[in-house]
């Protein structure tokens, strides 16, 4: 798993634009930036750390630079963070049993 992912994923803002152009086919940062309280110039500062983490992807057309949200990462991330849950449970089950006075099965 890639940990710019989660990086990426940590900032709330960056979140809300995944959300945006989760729920559009594609976006300029210009637009991104019209419904966020943020300026464009931080959309687009915000757009590069998705990129890099490959949570969007761009492609020019004319002079406007479009924007799509690939959401094979976030879906790498979620299968990551059900292991590392599950791999939890199972030592808090351990501990629990311990301090019950239980044998483990």
């Amino acid at each position: 798993m890639n940990e710019d992912v989660l990086l990426a994923l940590a900032d709330p803002v960056r979140r809300e634009i995944l959300d945006l152009l989760a729920h559009s086919d594609a976006a300029t940062a210009t637009a991104l930036a019209a419904a966020l309280p943020v300026t464009r110039q931080a959309v687009t500062k915000h757009l590069a750390v998705l990129e890099r983490a490959g949570l969007v992807h761009s492609h020019r057309a004319g002079r406007e630079v479009h924007y799509t949200a690939d959401p094979a990462p976030v879906h790498r991330a979620t299968r990551w963070l059900d292991g590392l849950a599950a791999r939890w449970d199972s030592r808090l089950a351990a501990i629990k049993a311990l301090a019950e006075g239980e044998q483990q099965p």
